[in-house]
């Protein structure tokens, strides 16, 4: 029996022990466990149940983020309880997903509850992100012309917004730029972080342009006045290093064909055998006379032209002494080269420059140095006889010494080949922009009528006009001389000399005269750039003053305009005349002959409209080809920053060249659009 085999075994294990008692071993079977004895308590056949406790294994969220309006699922992985989630007292099965549609992130909790016992409990959050919304997309004109444009503008939130067609990156509220060649649907799509997309849609209607109310006709059977290349020119000056390559290399680009030297009114004082200055000037070491030629004349094919010193003499003692100048003729000849052009001083009229004659810049001493046989015609057509001598005039401007050109090219008459002008319309601090652009040009050929009408006066009709020196202001250059606004006028003025049967032109200054921020900056000038200079490429970022003017032959504007005219400026070729109809106040035209065509310099004028227009030839119905080339505000606008947007206040790296599009055989007339402020080659053949 049982009790027995307690007892039994108690002996086996204890031999030593004292033989237990009855009691002793019922008390012992209790507590082992053998409750179900007869005697430990309770019935014979009653039993004890443990509740095991509630436990969860997972409570997940299904997608943890969403939209708001989207919906997620939560679920739970749990046994023995009873299971809710909160909020919502959503009551959950284990393992079967309950859906809920929170609006704002929102922290779930799955409680699960047992029958007896403590409940257990477990999180899971579901991240809510806003709805992405458009509030408005539209278009602004809903209408325009073809080669026009429009604005798209949204206002979106909560996501990332696209415009198509274009792929075009869009930011809320601010307007994106398209020119649609037929009517399109642009849709704008906003993509939040997570959720679906939304759209909406703008329409941009394109009309066909209306014929074009300004025409330009040009006579081919009437020719104008015989074209020099040497229309293109720059002025250089002693104090820079002509050995730099990069100098030949803009050159040869921009088209110049011509230099004059030694520069300005520094020629007054500059004594060429040695390569210095009277009263301290600067002298670049590699500017010596041979250097310059060797380095730079010969091997760039450029025409030379200089000024002789008149201010001092040799080794600035007393007044210019013409044997020195027919010394340099001479000199030329020896290194190679000939001097084509030689004028007799600077701007001697004008109190600024220096003169030890006496009386000092008087034109009746002026024209006596000139003439006689000892004089400086004479003397350097001796040197040099394939070498033209100039005089100097200034076109009765008012602003130096009285009866000058009366006096000079009366009393010179026969001691000069060409006459020498400078024009500078405009004082620093009363630049315009709407002057420059718009008048300045046409005011030159005022000057140079009434120059020709005081060689007319002096027996001297026919004498070549040389225009040494041009620029747009005559001293402390602003931003205006960067800016379109400046390249707009060169581009005129290259026009204007060519009408003018101008035979020889140089600008004032091809590089190395950066005027930094000291000149006219003025906001009521347009440019993006804080600082200006005389010379139309740039020195490179070493120029600190102009370092935002790009690297180093970099061109600006009026460089552009120059290289634009260098296709129409060809020697051997003929002015034609074009007549503008319709808008002549905007569109501006200049033509010559072409080898197997015409060339065409068209300007719009306006600052801020295209300008459509019809370009018909005399008796010609067809071309086998047209090419256009064109340099405007917009890409001037792109060359104030590295990254294309306008203004950068940092400077530029990226001055853009004009673009040319080959628009291959055509009727005629010929339609072409003129965007704002810009200057247009029309090459027809």
């Amino acid at each position: 029996m049982i009790g027995g085999r307690m007892n039994s075994r108690f002996q086996l294990k204890g031999k030593s022990m004292k033989r237990l008692s009855g009691f002793a071993v019922w008390a012992m079977a209790c507590g082992f466990g053998l409750a179900g004895l007869s005697g430990c308590g309770g019935s014979s056949s009653s039993q004890t149940t443990t509740t095991p406790p509630a436990s969860i294994t997972s409570f997940v969220a299904s997608p943890a983020t969403i939209t708001d309006g989207q919906s997620a699922t939560l679920t739970g992985v749990f046994a023995n309880g009873t299971g809710v989630i909160t909020p919502g007292n959503l009551a959950a099965s284990t393992g079967t997903a309950v859906t809920v549609s929170p609006t704002v992130t929102t922290t779930y909790t799955l409680t699960v509850t047992p029958a007896s016992g403590a409940a257990v409990t477990a999180t899971a959050t579901i991240t809510v992100n806003p709805a992405p919304s458009i509030t408005s997309f539209v278009a602004s004109p809903t209408t325009i012309t073809a080669g026009g444009s429009a604005t798209l503008t949204g206002v979106f939130a909560n996501g990332t917004g696209v415009i198509t067609p274009g792929n075009l990156s869009a930011t809320t509220g601010v307007g994106v730029t398209v020119s649609p060649t037929a009517t399109t649907t642009y849709t704008l799509t906003v993509t939040p972080v997570s959720g679906t997309a939304i759209t909406a849609t703008a329409i941009v209607t394109v009309q066909a342009a209306p014929p074009p109310t300004t025409t330009i006709s040009v006579n081919e059977s009437t020719l104008g006045p015989a074209i020099s290349d040497q229309l293109i020119g720059m002025n250089m000056a002693m104090w820079a290093d002509p050995t730099i390559s990069s100098i030949q290399t803009a050159f040869a680009a921009a088209g110049v064909k011509a230099v004059r030297w030694p520069g300005g009114s520094n020629s007054d004082l500059y004594n060429w055998e040695d390569n210095t200055e009277c009263q301290g000037g600067y002298s670049d070491p590699n500017s010596n006379f041979t250097t310059y030629v060797n380095n730079f004349v010969k091997p760039s094919g450029v025409d030379l032209a200089l000024t002789a010193d008149y201010g001092t003499g040799k080794n600035c003692t007393g007044a210019g002494d013409p044997t020195e100048a027919a010394a340099w003729a001479a000199e030329a000849l020896t290194l190679g080269v000939t001097v084509s052009h030689m004028t007799v001083g600077n701007e001697e009229y004008g109190s600024w420059e220096y003169d030890a004659h006496t009386p000092k810049n008087d034109p009746t001493t002026y024209a006596a140095a000139v003439t006689g046989s000892n004089g400086y015609y004479k003397l350097i057509k001796a040197a040099s006889p394939s070498t033209l001598v100039g005089v100097v005039a200034d076109a009765q401007s008012n602003c130096c010494a009285a009866d000058w050109d009366s006096i000079v090219l009366g009393n010179a008459a026969g001691y000069y080949d060409f006459v020498e002008f400078h024009y500078y319309p405009q004082n620093p601090g009363g630049e315009s922009d709407t002057y420059l652009v718009n008048k300045a040009a046409q005011d030159f050929t005022t000057n140079i009528n009434t120059l020709k009408a005081e060689l007319q006066t002096a027996g001297k009709p026919d004498t070549p006009i040389y225009v040494g020196e041009m620029g747009s202001v005559s001293s402390n250059p602003g931003k205006q001389s960067l800016s379109i606004t400046q390249g707009l006028y060169a581009g005129q003025l290259l026009g204007e000399m060519m009408n003018d049967g101008i035979t020889r032109g140089t600008w004032w200054i091809g590089f190395d005269n950066c005027n930094g921020t000291a000149g006219n900056d003025s906001a009521s000038l347009y440019g993006w750039q804080d600082f200006g200079g005389y010379n139309i490429f740039s020195d490179g970022p070493s120029d600190t003053g102009c370092a935002g003017a790009g690297p180093i032959g970099t061109m600006s504007p009026t460089a552009v305009a120059y290289q634009l005219f260098s296709k129409v400026a060809v020697t051997g070729q003929n002015v034609l005349t074009p007549t503008v109809t319709g808008d002549t106040a905007d569109v501006r035209a200049y033509a010559a002959t072409s080898t197997g065509g015409t060339a065409l310099v068209l300007f719009n004028l306006n600052e801020t409209t295209s300008e459509p227009v019809a370009i018909s030839l005399s008796g010609l119905s067809t071309a086998s080809g047209v090419t256009v080339t064109s340099y405007d505000k917009a890409t001037y606008d792109l060359s104030g920053s590295p990254t294309g947007f306008f203004p950068d206040p940092a400077g530029t790296s990226t001055w853009a060249g004009p673009t040319t599009t080959n628009l291959g055989a055509q009727s005629l007339p010929l339609t072409i659009t003129l965007t704002p402020w810009s200057m247009n080659v029309v090459m027809i053949q």
